[in-house]
């Protein structure tokens, strides 16, 4: 595994590296007070596609971030499968979104929070594709933050 060096800060494995730009995205979301979800799509280490949350601002309950970084990347690539692709998100995809990267074939998936309330980790089959590598609680805790200060704010 190659890691990350920036200056003299400490080394940085690919998974956290891609999902401090997963985690920039959501950022992204909080300050157009959308859910603040990101995620990025990374295919032989280059970034092919980036998305926040977009369902305020498109008034479309499907504009997940996933959604929107699927389908840049799927564009970018300009085929429909991403077999070879890792899609980083800073929690963990709901049942729509685990659904797309079966369609899509996604190669690997790496989120950041767990959400045991609507992830698809609380249903008990499998829905992604079968060949997915699955990882979970990278940053999970700075990436559970940004969720708490979104409905922090809202209540």
């Amino acid at each position: 595994m190659r890691y990350v060096t920036f200056g003299d800060e400490p080394a940085l494995s690919p998974d956290d590296f891609f999902m401090n730009e997963a985690i920039k995205e959501a950022k992204l979301a909080l300050a157009e007070d959308e859910i603040p979800i990101g995620a990025i799509v990374t295919c032989q280490g280059k970034i092919i596609g980036r998305g926040h949350n977009l369902t305020e601002r498109l008034n479309d309950v499907s504009a997940h971030a996933e959604m929107q970084a699927l389908t840049a990347a799927a564009n970018f690539m300009g085929g429909k499968y991403l077999k070879d692709c890792t899609l980083y998100v800073t929690l963990e995809p709901c049942v729509m979104c685990a659904g797309a990267s079966y369609w899509f074939q996604v190669g690997k998936i790496v989120f950041g929070a767990y959400d045991t309330r609507l992830g698809f980790g609380r249903i008990n089959q499998k829905i992604t594709h079968p060949k997915t590598i699955i990882t979970g609680g990278i940053r999970e805790n700075e990436c559970a933050e940004l969720v708490r200060i979104f409905f922090k704010s809202k209540r």
